[in-house]
C-alpha cells in the first residue's frame, strides 16, 4: 500500500471519510441502531449468496421469516405484529437492504408497504386478524396487483373488472409485472367496478386466477415479477377491502413504496461506491494505485457528492413524513434525482473496476442493471416529473 492511502480493508474508516457533510450525526440513536442491525444482516445473509441468486434468476422466499425476524416487513405500521418505527429508521433500512440488493428492497417493499400497508390502512378488522402477523412474520407473503398490460402510468385506464354476483365477486382481466405472486399466499387485487376501483384480497389458490413468471430478465434477477390472468375469479364478499374507494386506496400504498425507494436507490449507489473506491486502492498500474490518478478521483468525488446530497434529501423528506408534512412533490423529488443519480454512480463505478466490473462478484455491473427496472417502477421518471411539473405550475400536462 502507497505511504498515505487508506487502508481498502477498513470499511469503516472509509465510510468515515466519505461522509464529508457529517449526515451520520444528524441521525438518532435508535435508527443508527436499526441501520447497523439491518447491515449486519445483509453482511451475513444476502452478500455471500447475491452473486449466486441474481445468476440463477431465482429469489431466495426462504429468507421471508429472517427478514421477519428482523423486524423490517410492514415496519412503519401499528399493531398486528408490526414495529410502528419512524420514516427515518426505516428509510435506513431500505438503504442497507438494497446495499444487499435491490430485489431483496423490492421484497420488504411489496410485502409491507404495498401489500400489508393496503390491508392495514383499508381492511377490515377480520382481514387485518387474519393476514398481517402472518405477513409481518413472514409466515405469509402478499403481493400488490395494479399495473396491467396495457396500464402502467395510467392506472385509471385499467380494464380488469369486477361484478357483483349475488354476494359473491366475479373479477376477469389481467395484471402484469406483478411483484411476489407466484411464491405469495394472497394478491391485493385493484379493479374497476360499477362504483369505481375497489380493492379485494385474492388467495392465489383460488380457481380461475393463472399467475406466470415473467422472464427471462436482464435486470431484478434475484426477485419475481409475474403476470396474472383472472378468468372468472370468484371471491366472497369479505374479500373486499371496505375502507377503499377510487384510486386513492392504491395511490396511497404506491406513495410509501416510493418513499422507500428514496433510500433505497441511495444503498445501492453507495455500494457501487465502495466497490469502486477499495478497488482503486487495491488496483495498481503505472507503479501507484489507481485510486491516486486524477481521472479516478475525479469520479471517486462525483459519486461521493452525489451520494451526500441524495442522503440530505433522503433525509428532509423522511423527517417530513415523520412529522406528517409529507408530500406527494416531496416524494417524487426524492424518487427522481436519487434513483437517476444511482444509476450514474453504479455505471461510473463500473468503469474504475474495468473488465473485472463485468463479473458479479463485483456489485456495480448488478446493480446498474437493477437500477434500471426501480427506474422505471412506482413511477418513471417522465411520471414523477410531470408530478412535479404540476406542483409547480398547477397545470396537469398527463392529458
Amino acid at each position: 500500500m502507497t505511504d498515505g492511502a487508506h487502508d481498502p480493508d477498513d470499511l469503516d474508516a472509509l465510510r468515515a471519510a466519505s461522509d464529508v457533510l457529517g449526515i451520520d450525526a444528524l441521525v438518532s440513536p435508535a435508527e443508527r441502531e436499526t441501520r447497523d442491525t439491518v447491515r449486519a444482516f445483509v453482511d451475513a445473509e444476502i452478500r455471500p449468496h447475491i452473486a449466486g441468486w441474481f445468476d440463477r434468476g431465482v429469489f431466495p422466499a426462504e429468507l421471508a421469516p429472517a427478514l421477519g425476524r428482523l423486524g423490517v416487513l410492514g415496519m412503519t405500521l401499528e399493531g398486528y405484529g408490526c414495529r410502528r418505527a419512524g420514516a427515518v429508521e426505516y428509510g435506513l433500512a431500505a438503504l442497507e437492504l438494497e446495499a444487499g440488493d435491490s430485489g431483496i428492497r423490492t421484497f420488504v417493499s411489496v410485502q409491507g408497504s404495498l401489500a400489508m400497508g393496503s390491508i392495514h390502512r383499508w381492511g377490515s378488522e377480520e382481514q387485518k386478524q387474519e393476514w398481517l402477523p402472518r405477513m409481518a412474520a413472514g409466515e405469509a407473503i402478499g403481493s400488490f396487483a395494479l399495473t396491467e398490460p396495457g396500464a402502467g402510468s395510467d392506472p385509471a385506464s385499467m380494464t380488469t373488472f369486477a361484478r357483483r354476483d349475488g354476494s359473491d365477486w366475479i373479477i376477469e382481466g389481467a395484471k402484469r409485472w406483478i411483484g411476489l405472486a407466484s411464491i405469495a399466499h394472497v394478491v391485493v387485487v385493484w379493479a374497476q367496478t360499477d362504483e369505481g376501483v375497489r380493492g379485494f384480497l385474492v388467495p392465489t389458490g383460488t380457481p380461475g386466477l393463472d399467475i406466470a413468471v415473467l422472464g427471462p430478465k436482464g435486470s431484478m434477477r434475484a426477485s419475481v415479477q409475474t403476470h396474472l390472468t383472472f378468468d372468472r375469479v370468484r371471491v366472497a364478499a369479505s374479500a373486499l377491502l371496505p375502507g377503499a374507494r377510487g384510486l386513492r386506496g392504491p395511490f396511497s400504498a404506491l406513495n410509501e413504496a416510493r418513499y422507500g425507494i428514496v433510500w433505497g436507490a441511495l444503498g445501492a449507489a453507495r455500494d457501487s461506491y465502495e466497490a469502486a473506491l477499495r478497488h482503486a486502492l487495491r488496483r495498481e498500474q503505472f507503479g501507484r494505485p489507481i485510486a491516486g490518478f486524477q481521472l479516478t478521483q475525479r469520479k471517486l468525488v462525483d459519486m461521493v457528492v452525489e451520494l451526500q446530497k441524495g442522503a440530505l434529501l433522503a433525509l428532509q423528506i423522511g423527517r417530513a413524513k415523520d412529522a406528517g408534512t409529507l408530500t406527494p412533490a416531496m416524494v417524487s423529488l426524492g424518487k427522481l434525482n436519487n434513483v437517476r443519480q444511482a444509476i450514474a454512480i453504479a455505471r461510473e463505478a463500473r468503469t474504475i473496476l474495468g473488465g473485472e466490473g463485468v463479473l458479479l462478484e463485483n456489485s456495480p455491473i448488478r446493480h446498474a442493471a437493477n437500477l434500471e427496472s426501480v427506474r422505471t417502477y412506482e413511477g418513471t421518471d417522465e411520471v414523477h416529473t410531470l408530478i412535479l411539473g404540476q406542483h409547480l405550475t398547477g397545470l396537469n400536462a398527463f392529458r
